[in-house]
């Protein structure tokens, strides 16, 4: 599929810094705040283009938008409008930030329209009805079979049959920059003695990504793997805290709970998947043959590269893990078409996250759990400290980009302080 904004020779009269995420070729979506106001817009390298300022102005007159559609404290209603509207909205933006068109540069409030990204908040992109998160990084779900299992039953018999999921909460979904205070619940540390209550002591985040959804589905019906990526508007990076020990004592015979409901945080900006059609690739080969619903054609899997690093409090960053989203065994049209195949109803704005993403090395492994192989490689910190998992005072930093051709789409990052449990 060619999309306009995809060309990878356009230029912008906008300067980009070098190595931005956000060249002219990503434009992603996101709300910000300034002066207690929300408003959407789109990143383009250290500004952000105010796109309520544009429709406002006719600089979008010719896209038949609802009048207030970027004035509204969420994209829910935009993205509802469909992914032909946004790209749509994508490629006119595009043209308005080329070499040679004046419109938008040559305006007499260009401040306005133009902002500093360091002068503004950003903001959750979308209110988040329904949150799914999966289970779908062999390497990860292996490691973890290991450990608490053996490696010849690493697998659960039905994980590769199915994307293993489940429901989790939606309101503690925070955007990066918010931090998130130690959570407290019962522990089992010795098995032959009763439980305890108490803050977490195994603290650890996930590295994933999220997709977001637009349109829906009536209840009853399915959507099919052949429209999934209809409904798949973009993507952001997703850390899915866990607390560890909270989450062994609890996890049978329902799955998680208190060792997840506490937070997840996502990065701001919403990455279309318009702009990541360059950087399809194939998938694994899925053994055994997975049933006709899930089966797929063409390329469904992306290249982007991914990393998580921990900086103590007032510290050095240290990078602990870089892995990539190409490491799905199960990708997203894929979960998408699972999780409505009983007839669940979707809404524009819920979230599906991937799972842990590993890679097959121990440096690509996407958490603490792993990467310290449950405490007995701790990690060197810069200062001299080691990291079993996640200390009080620690920022936790994810970034994601893909790259090819020298146009990079970055993701931008999510970060997040932990503050001692309350």
């Amino acid at each position: 599929m060619e999309i306009a904004a995809n060309n990878p020779s356009l230029k912008s009269w906008v300067e980009i810094p070098e190595n931005s995420d956000f060249p002219i070729q990503n434009l992603p979506f996101g709300i910000f705040k300034t002066e207690g106001r929300k408003r959407a817009g789109v990143a383009i390298g250290d500004k952000v283009v105010n796109l309520a300022a544009l429709h406002e102005h006719g600089l979008l007159s010719d896209l038949s938008l609802p009048d207030g559609i970027f004035e509204q404290e969420y994209l829910n209603n935009f993205l509802n409008l469909g992914k032909p509207t946004g790209r749509l909205v994508r490629n006119r933006v595009s043209e308005l930030l080329q070499v040679g068109n004046e419109e938008l540069k040559s305006h007499y409030a260009l401040g306005s329209f133009l902002l500093d990204i360091e002068k503004v908040t950003m903001c959750l992109p979308v209110q988040i009805g329904d949150y799914t998160d999966f289970y779908s990084s062999e390497q990860h779900a292996y490691n973890v079979g290991c450990m608490f299992r053996d490696p010849e039953n690493a697998l659960m018999p039905n994980w590769k049959h199915i994307p293993v999921g489940y429901h989790g909460r939606s309101s503690s979904i925070i955007e990066s920059g918010v931090p998130i205070h130690r959570p407290k619940g019962q522990q089992k540390p010795n098995e032959d003695e009763p439980p305890v209550f108490g803050p977490c002591k195994l603290l650890d985040f996930e590295l994933e990504m999220a997709f977001i959804t637009c349109g829906s589905n009536e209840l009853g019906e399915s959507i099919s793997i052949e429209e999934a990526e209809d409904h798949i508007f973009g993507m952001v990076l997703f850390n899915d805290w866990s607390a560890r020990d909270i989450q062994k004592w609890e996890y049978v015979p329902l799955g998680p709970f208190l060792a997840k409901n506490f937070a997840s945080s996502i990065s701001p900006w919403i990455v279309t998947l318009d702009a990541l059609e360059p950087f399809r690739i194939a998938g694994p080969k899925q053994e055994p043959e997975v049933l006709p619903y899930l089966q797929y054609k063409g390329n469904k899997h992306f290249d982007i590269d991914l990393e998580v690093a921990i900086q103590s409090d007032g510290g050095e960053e240290k990078v602990v893990g870089n892995s990539n989203f190409k490491y799905m065994y199960w990708n997203m049209a894929q979960q998408l078409a699972h999780q409505t195949v009983n007839g669940c109803n979707i809404k524009t704005g819920d979230m599906y996250g991937s799972g842990t993403i590993s890679g097959p090395e121990p440096h690509q492994f996407g958490s603490m759990l792993e990467i310290s192989w449950k405490g007995t490689k701790p990690v060197s910190m810069p200062d001299g400290s080691e990291r079993k998992f996640i200390q009080d005072g620690d920022t936790v930093v994810m970034r994601g980009h893909a790259e090819q051709n020298g146009v990079r789409i970055g993701f931008g990052k999510v970060e997040t302080k932990v503050l001692p449990a309350k």
